[in-house]
């Protein structure tokens, strides 16, 4: 028998089917803001609720109205849905934080994840819509973190709100400025963020007097493992770990 898990973030939603190791046995993506049409929803489920599964599925979500399309279709199959920040989290790990209701799902689910795979502690560093570090101390302890515009949507953003400048791609191997306007913006974007990432990295391992374990996942992970001072770890499945193990320890 198999698991459904899910991670539905603001630009990609990602369902996994986990065998009884608790391994990633398939991977099923799509854009979230096309789970907003029903059609769409069932299209994109039906190819995964046709396997031998546990009736039991839980998602990380951030975007509220994509998880009530996708948990009234489950339900609607019979299957039992749950959103991770409804289970009782505190059981696996402490939560200091001032408000629990304005977590992000993903941001717990990485800290777990993290802790779980390497028992120590870290700073969980997600190139996602927005950019965000999140940290979690040995024994467990879940502290907050810092929350940074996306670079993505800061390249659209830019390009949005100003009459010449292009959405560009961003390449590693950026000069230190531009002659040009694409150079000049890689190189912005891409020492920028190196500042900003080791800036911010710097100050809370001072804050916390911890040399934390680094650990990338999203979209500009690879690009970035390169300009960090620290040494890094990659992990893309960081966040369906963490859920993994929510699943393992509080889904009975």
């Amino acid at each position: 028998m198999k698991y459904i898990i899910g991670d539905i973030g603001n630009t990609l939603t990602k369902i996994c089917l986990i065998d009884n190791n608790f391994k990633i046995s398939k991977e099923f993506s799509i854009e979230s803001k096309k789970l907003l049409k029903k059609n769409n929803v069932i299209k994109f489920l039906e190819p995964i609720l046709k396997q031998t599964i546990n009736k039991k599925i839980i998602f990380s979500s951030v975007v509220p109205n994509v998880y009530k399309i996708i948990s009234n279709a489950i339900k609607h199959k019979k299957y039992y849905c749950y959103e991770i920040k409804k289970l009782p989290l505190k059981k696996i790990i402490k939560i200091n934080i001032d408000n629990y209701r304005q977590l992000g799902s993903d941001r717990i689910a990485n800290a777990i994840g993290a802790y779980y795979s390497f028992k120590q502690s870290s700073l969980i560093i997600d190139f996602g819509t927005a950019t965000t570090f999140d940290i979690v101390k040995s024994p467990g302890i879940y502290e907050g973190g810092v929350i940074t515009p996306g670079l993505k949507l800061s390249i659209i953003n830019l390009n949005k709100f100003t009459a010449a400048l292009p959405i560009f791609k961003l390449k590693s191997n950026a000069k230190v400025y531009g002659k040009n306007t694409k150079d000049a913006l890689n190189a912005g974007f891409l020492w920028g963020y190196q500042g900003l990432i080791n800036n911010i990295i710097k100050k809370l391992s001072i804050k916390f007097k911890t040399n934390f374990k680094i650990i990338l996942t999203g979209g500009y992970a690879k690009i970035f493992s390169k300009f960090i001072d620290k040494k890094t770890t990659i992990d893309r499945h960081i966040t369906i770990k963490g859920i993994m193990h929510i699943h393992k320890k509080l889904i009975k």
